[in-house]
């Protein structure tokens, strides 16, 4: 218990969310008042929450040490995806945007696909040459990936408008059925998919942590605090950053683009760590998984919430270019993982792609 009380007290972005979030929130209406205030209130919240989901990066990675994978990024890749849906909730209530769902899935595909995995294939390529990983693993996902964008984001294109409610019906069944089966497949049938070990040697020189010393209920906890937290902080976020927006006359995809770095950076955090360690199998489980999880429990969570809450209006069909921006990240991706390694020139491929998604959010 002694122990237990000693790590709480060491929690120092939990105390620091719920000490932000009572002084906005107390200051609130005096800030949105100006654009220093509107400035002032986002700079601190946006910085707070990266550093809450630092802490959430911490937790899920002693989960998933405890665990083991695949279990370990599933925690993770759920975790930033509970974020996002709190956040593109909240932020959809406040700005009735109805393409911010779809522009923040977009987002997070280019983040986790395109910056995430190719900054961890450049940083690893440089320390080690050539990493490798299961090529099963890379297969699964962008196959499960390119179904699920295809069916959500892209068919509705061809479909009537008189179909649009029963089409959302059965998207919400049918990608929590997918979901579900991928999930058995990934930590059941066919575990070994998602694993890559060299020798026995070689994985237990890399366990940090004797796993029965990790309390999994105090990480656990500790876990779900921080998402609370930052989905609280978020609604205060989402305020400042619609009236910056709004001033700045910048365009609202900027917004989703913000909502998407706020839910990966646990990941980009921990997929950094795992380059650095030459784990690249971890990397390609969290920028894959997380880019399969936020299409799959993204897009039904925010279907059924728009329909509970009422008066929602959810357009997920993505635009021509970012339709095209897509289809070339997934083609590129199913030629660079392809081979069970990774190299810094594949890497610069998806840096680029990244680049162009960038340059076109203000085109």
């Amino acid at each position: 218990m002694n122990t237990i009380l000693k790590n709480l007290s060491k929690e120092y972005s939990i105390f620091l969310a719920i000490f932000t979030f009572v002084l906005i929130g107390y200051f609130e209406h005096s800030l949105v008042q100006t654009t220093i205030g509107n400035i002032f209130g986002f700079t601190v919240l946006f910085g707070v929450i990266i550093y809450s989901s630092m802490n959430v990066a911490h937790h899920a990675e002693m989960l998933a040490e405890k665990f083991g994978e695949p279990y370990g990024t599933l925690i993770l890749t759920i975790s930033a995806v509970v974020v996002e849906i709190i956040i593109i909730v909240i932020m959809m209530m406040h700005s009735h945007n109805p393409t911010l769902a779809r522009d923040t899935i977009y987002s997070a595909l280019m983040l986790d696909i395109n910056a995430l995995l190719g900054l961890s294939a450049i940083i690893g390529g440089i320390k080690y040459g050539e990493q490798p990983y299961n090529v099963d693993s890379s297969n699964s996902y962008i196959s499960m990936i390119l179904v699920a964008v295809g069916l959500a984001m892209v068919l509705p294109h061809f479909l009537p408008d008189r179909l649009d409610g029963i089409f959302s019906i059965f998207t919400i069944i049918l990608f929590i059925f997918l979901y579900l089966v991928f999930t058995r497949i990934q930590v059941k049938s066919h575990s070994y998919f998602f694993k890559y070990i060299e020798n026995k040697e070689t994985e237990q020189s890399k366990t940090h942590h004797n796993r029965d010393d990790i309390n999994g209920y105090y990480h656990g906890f500790n876990l779900v605090l921080s998402i609370a937290l930052i989905g609280a902080l978020a609604e205060i976020l989402s305020i400042f950053m619609n009236n910056n927006l709004s001033h700045f006359g910048l365009p609202l995809s900027i917004g989703a683009v913000g909502v998407a770095l706020i839910s990966a950076s646990p990941e980009f955090i921990v997929a950094i760590r795992a380059a650095l360690d030459n784990k690249m199998q971890t990397v390609i489980n969290i920028a894959l998984g997380a880019s399969l999880a936020t299409v799959l429990l993204t897009i039904p969570a925010v279907i059924l919430i728009g329909k509970i809450i009422g008066g929602m209006n959810i357009e997920l069909a993505l635009t021509p270019a970012q339709s095209f921006m897509i289809t070339l990240t997934l083609l590129v991706s199913m030629v660079n993982f392809n081979d069970g390694e990774t190299n810094v020139l594949e890497g610069f491929l998806h840096i680029v792609l990244f680049v162009m998604f960038s340059f076109l959010l203000f085109v």
